[in-house]
């Protein structure tokens, strides 16, 4: 009887800790902005909105007074430049021009469409990092560069990143 007890107090914990992680693609919604005007996004990840997310311009003011080892918590709006071809684990958003922000998805969650293009809002967490040569490497071959301009990436690069955990795209 006490096996029997033991084996249903056992099972019963094990089912009750089952990690479910759920993630939210492709879906639809519908914001309103502050002049009335409805905007479409398909959503990834964590659900969001465009409340309050910063410009990239005003985003890119944080960036700079950061130092590598600090993050912050933010949202912001940016246009894709480019998505990773292979799975869409990775994108890079314009910033002001001139700057570049790349951004991963929390846990690799989720992943954004390979054709993915236009504006954005993400949230999570800023930072800046040295990316080492073997991952600038690896992110070129993703990106489908040739093998010449693999080969010439021979120096760390100090960059601009983003973690996040939601994103929507604007459609």
């Amino acid at each position: 009887m006490k096996k029997l007890v033991l084996l249903l107090v056992f099972s019963l914990a094990m089912f009750s800790c089952k990690n479910e992680k759920q993630t939210t693609e492709n879906e639809d919604i519908v914001v309103e902005g502050e002049q009335s005007k409805e905007m479409a996004y398909a959503s990834f990840g964590m659900d969001i909105t465009d409340a309050d997310a910063l410009t990239s311009d005003r985003m890119m003011d944080h960036y700079k007074t950061l130092k590598v080892g600090d993050t912050i918590n933010s949202k912001m709006s940016a246009k894709i430049v480019e998505v990773c071809s292979k799975k869409g684990c990775w994108m890079t958003l314009d910033m002001d021009g001139q700057n570049e922000v790349m951004v991963k998805f929390k846990d690799y969650g989720f992943f954004m469409p390979l054709n993915a293009e236009g504006d954005v809002v993400v949230n999570g967490k800023a930072f800046v990092t040295e990316t080492s040569v073997d991952e600038l490497r690896h992110y070129a071959e993703d990106a489908g560069k040739s093998e010449e301009e693999i080969a010439a990436i021979t120096v760390p690069k100090f960059e601009y990143r983003f973690e996040a955990d939601g994103v929507l795209l604007k459609q």
